[in-house]
């Protein structure tokens, strides 16, 4: 990637640089998988869980299914929101969905026949990136679980086809910024989650000019960025 200007950070980070991150796996031992995940002040505890049997459209498909839920501890930001309970909030239903197609982007469904999987991403603290956290480390719980339940027989062959990955960029004064925290995901032009699998091939693209327009060239730039990061992430 060619070189671009030097930017300023508040946190003092280049600006294809990821937050520090920390994988803390297991995390909890009643889950098949657990993992606390950090980046930066962001925390997440994705959880996975495998019940017998499927969805009704999935009867007789001789396939699994996975899927996942996404909710922010009422406590994660300031100032305190209301728990989702009865009713989900369109961007809680919108993220969960999110989270369910990437890892599933990651699965045979076929070598977890007559199971689902279920994926639970937590959000104890929110600094800007918990749908990309909730990707990563739903990912690096799903293969703890996956490798758990390889040991034990109760799969007769690893389900996972690949590594996944997510991270969000940003264009900040026309110039790309990795890994947004929330105060650069409230200041940034234009905002991109995302998502890509261990042989570099995007599973997912989400990309809006919040107060701005974007051309080509940058989304190019911001998609450079992006795979930097998955690639560093994906070595976690």
């Amino acid at each position: 990637m060619r070189d671009l200007p030097i930017i300023q950070r508040a946190d003092g980070r280049a600006w294809d640089q990821l937050r520090p991150v920390h994988l803390q796996h297991p995390f909890t031992s009643a889950p098949a998988g657990s993992v606390l995940a950090k980046f930066g002040d962001t925390q997440l505890i994705c959880t996975v869980s495998i019940e017998e049997g499927v969805p009704k459209f999935l009867a007789g498909s001789n396939q699994g299914w996975l899927t996942a839920e996404y909710r922010m501890l009422p406590a994660a930001t300031i100032p305190r929101q209301q728990r989702e309970l009865m009713k989900l909030s369109g961007r809680t239903q919108e993220i969960q969905r999110l989270i369910g197609r990437s890892l599933r982007a990651a699965v045979d469904l076929t070598a977890i026949a007559n199971y689902t999987i279920t994926i639970d991403v937590d959000v104890l603290q929110a600094d800007g990136g918990t749908r990309t956290g909730g990707i990563t480390g739903g990912f690096v719980a799903l293969k703890s679980a996956c490798d758990r339940l390889l040991s034990e027989g109760i799969f007769t062959r690893s389900p996972i086809k690949k590594s996944v990955a997510a991270v969000s960029v940003g264009l900040l004064d026309g110039m790309p910024i990795l890994d947004l925290n929330y105060q650069e995901d409230v200041a940034v032009s234009v905002d991109l989650n995302v998502v890509m699998d261990s042989e570099g091939q995007l599973i997912e693209v989400q990309g809006t000019g919040e107060s701005d327009t974007f051309s080509r060239s940058q989304l190019n730039q911001m998609l450079d960025a992006a795979e930097k990061g998955i690639k560093e992430l994906l070595t976690k």
